[in-house]
């Protein structure tokens, strides 16, 4: 019985890591002065989720990552974004 309850409660949190990882770029983006992001909704439509529909800042983070070959998303790119 021990054994299954930790192993419900490792599982629990090693699924609730991963959709609270990237509120970190919010406060990346304030570190690095870009008052452009406020919160999750300055890159994302609705609720961000993995695969979740992005806004017009998103999609061009997305193709800054892809054109440096980047593994992650660096806020710090948004220096360089200009909004349409």
């Amino acid at each position: 019985m021990r054994k299954s309850t930790l192993f419900l409660a490792a599982a629990v949190l090693a699924l609730a890591i991963p959709a609270q990882a990237k509120m970190p770029f919010v406060a990346a983006a304030k570190a690095a002065g870009i008052d452009s992001v406020k919160n999750c909704a300055s890159c994302h439509v609705g609720a961000p989720k993995k695969g979740g529909d992005l806004n017009e800042m998103g999609k061009w983070l997305m193709t800054q990552k892809a054109a440096k070959k980047a593994a992650e998303v660096d806020v710090k790119w948004l220096k360089d974004y200009k909004a349409k």
